[in-house]
């Protein structure tokens, strides 16, 4: 028996495909029927992704004696949500793209490999056998090479896309060998099949080979989103045309969260795999926050920034907040996406959210007061909505992160002008933010909760490491506000140099992997 929803689900990705297909046939300039069936096509995506999920909203309607076979789909919250995200960007990518490579010699091929990206995407997220979100998952990352080397005669374009080549390629082994061995545990390679016995199994019922399946999915999903110490390849991918970047950092590297979200009841199973995530994305937002203000770069701050937020979608799913994470896929996106595609005016955006002049930036005096006024505000609004320290410990040290991230744009507002009534605006307005983030976390759990597994139980290794992490925030929020990071701070030249660099983690993965000897096919 098939329902409609499914079937409309299906009916995106092979949208996609076609327009690829009919835009290849006219590869050259100013190509009418390519441009025509990348709008098409797209349009068409996305109208079959909406009705998909309104009809899943609905309960779906059943087509038994029309279509008398199972729609190889898995549509549930997530992969509806996420299904209605990609053809969103899709069509606004490729629209954008129309007048981005006007006149292009070779404008109609990448239409093409465009639309094929994206075809390959939208049938990662809506996968439902094994080894279908395997097979979408390489011709993703193979569709996305030939974007990025769509321009042969730029020597460091296609340096950093054999780097990728490499890595995808090591996160293709550990998926490829995750999906072998969830066969063999589960006996089957449904997707539902697979969820719904892991979703009824406790964790001490889980046998080794989940375990080992469950860090595989974990390594996958590092390397797939550019996770430290193997990010690097996604800093030298800015030569690429813009719809390229924007499709990167909006959608593509947003597989590595989604993945891992796909498998989240196979994930608590397996022992270590949420630690391991919170603390890889812990490091890498730690990280990739204090690199990215160091930049002078727009476009390389992107870039860290884009790494900082993955590392903290993993910390997310580390921590146990599915839901968050999901939420944080669908924001960052269309920010993202945004970013890139206005980058022509992204330094007047810059500008414009610093109003605050350099010389007058916080001082540790002002900040504290603050930093207590807003955690308490911001406590007190947890406390009201009934949030345990224990059972709810993941999505507190989160909002203790977002506060402390308030509390800097605070502080450098009372710098400006410092009086009590102001001081108290800012207290309201924090725990005004700290209701806004639970009541988003609760419409998120409401929406795609069915799709995800709650937060496992808190255990005092698990409740550690979560200290640890809201230490290390902690920590790079002072060190900000002390005037140790940023462009213009008062560190150290030496360890300002190496921050900048990155502690020259990419140097290193450069030694490893050998790309700059590489061709733009991605092999040697």
């Amino acid at each position: 028996m098939s329902s409609l929803a499914p079937v409309l689900a299906l009916a995106a990705p092979l949208c996609l495909a076609g327009a690829a297909v009919l835009a290849g046939t006219e590869p050259g300039r100013r190509p009418a029927l390519a441009l025509k069936a990348g709008t098409l096509g797209t349009v068409a995506a996305l109208a079959a992704a909406v009705l998909a999920a309104t009809f899943l909203l609905l309960g779906g309607f059943d087509l038994g004696p029309i279509v008398p076979f199972t729609v190889p789909v898995h549509l549930d919250a997530l992969s509806a949500v996420m299904l209605v995200l990609v053809t969103f960007l899709g069509t606004i990518i490729v629209g954008f793209s129309r007048n981005y490579l006007d006149g292009d010699e070779r404008q109609g091929l990448f239409i093409a490999w465009l639309c094929l990206t994206l075809a390959a995407v939208a049938l990662l997220v809506i996968a439902g056998n094994l080894f279908i979100l395997v097979g979408a998952w390489i011709a993703t990352s193979l569709a996305l090479h030939r974007l990025l080397t769509f321009y042969r005669g730029r020597r460091l374009a296609m340096a950093a896309a054999g780097k990728k080549f490499i890595t995808a390629r090591a996160g293709d082994v550990c998926l490829i060998t995750a999906a072998i061995l969830l066969y063999l545990a589960f006996g089957s390679a449904d997707m539902g099949v697979i969820l719904d016995t892991a979703e009824r199994i406790g964790a001490g019922e889980a046998g080794g080979l989940v375990t080992w399946a469950g860090f595989l999915i974990a390594f996958a999903a590092i390397l797939k989103s550019a996770q430290f110490p193997t990010h690097g390849w996604l800093l030298e991918v800015m030569e690429t045309p813009t719809p390229v970047s924007a499709l990167l950092h909006a959608g593509v590297v947003n597989a590595g969260g989604f993945l891992v979200l796909r498998f989240a009841d196979v994930m608590v199973l397996a022992a270590g795999t949420l630690p391991l995530l919170a603390i890889v994305g812990a490091a890498t937002a730690v990280i990739g926050s204090a690199v990215m203000l160091r930049q002078s770069s727009v476009k390389v701050a992107l870039a860290w920034s884009t790494i900082a937020q993955m590392g903290f979608m993993l910390l997310q799913c580390g921590l146990g907040a599915f839901s968050l994470a999901a939420l944080h896929i669908v924001a960052h996106s269309l920010y993202k996406a945004h970013a890139f595609l206005a980058s022509g005016s992204a330094v007047d955006l810059a500008r414009s959210e610093h109003p605050v002049r350099t010389g007058a930036s916080p001082s540790v005096r002002i900040f504290l007061p603050v930093l207590v006024a807003a955690l308490a505000a911001g406590y007190g609004v947890a406390a009201v909505a009934g949030l345990d320290l224990r059972a709810d410990a993941g999505e507190l040290a989160l909002g203790a992160i977002l506060v402390m991230a308030l509390s800097i744009l605070f502080s450098r507002q009372l710098t400006v002008g410092s009086s009590a009534a102001l001081f108290a605006r800012l207290t309201l307005l924090a725990g005004a933010v700290s209701a806004a983030y639970l009541v988003l976390h609760t419409v998120a759990f409401w929406v795609m909760g069915s799709a995800l597994p709650p937060a496992p139980e808190q255990g005092p290794v698990a409740l550690l490491i979560q200290a640890l992490i809201v230490f290390s925030f902690m920590t790079l929020t002072i060190a900000q506000v002390c005037g140790y990071l940023g462009t213009g701070s008062r560190s150290p030249r030496g360890f300002a140099v190496h921050l900048a660099n990155g502690f020259y983690a990419n140097a290193w993965f450069d030694r490893i992997v050998g790309s700059y000897r590489l061709t733009g096919s991605g092999q040697r």
